[in-house]
């Protein structure tokens, strides 16, 4: 797995609120974004809003008790088969999977896999938001 963070991702209770708290800040949000999700380029990274219930649904996780960290890292890669190649390299280093790669109803593949101490960490493909010639997400502006 490469050395790099493509997004965080806040699971928020309140979607609209976050949003425009951020956007209070002067953040810009990216075109990429979505009703129910909010993309902001933040240098190298990407931060995204996401409902919370809605975050642990797509990993596949229940939102109750202290299981929930309500956030998730992502770790975005080059193609589909590299999802499926970086969940295997998690899980021989002692992650522990949690949802295998497979097709996203937005249309990207995605999978997720938790480190030691649970922290929840997506490997994603997304066709729409291409990957630098280091490696780093790049939102539409």
């Amino acid at each position: 797995m490469k050395q790099t963070i493509s997004f965080v991702t806040l699971g928020v209770a309140d979607l609209k609120q976050s949003r425009r708290f951020y956007q209070a800040l002067g953040w810009q949000e990216s075109s990429g974004s979505q009703e129910e999700v909010a993309f902001f380029q933040v240098g190298s990274i990407a931060f995204a809003l996401f409902g919370r219930e809605s975050l642990a649904d797509d990993a596949n996780i229940s939102s109750e008790g202290s299981s929930f960290p309500g956030f998730s890292l992502a770790h975005n890669v080059a193609s589909e088969q590299d999802v499926d190649t970086t969940l295997l390299e998690a899980v021989s280093a002692g992650g522990k999977l949690i949802r295998s790669g497979e097709k996203a109803a937005w249309g990207g593949f995605r999978g997720y896999f938790a480190d030691p101490d649970g922290f929840l960490w997506e490997v994603c493909f997304n066709p729409f938001f291409p990957l630098d010639q280091h490696g780093f997400v790049q939102l539409p502006k």
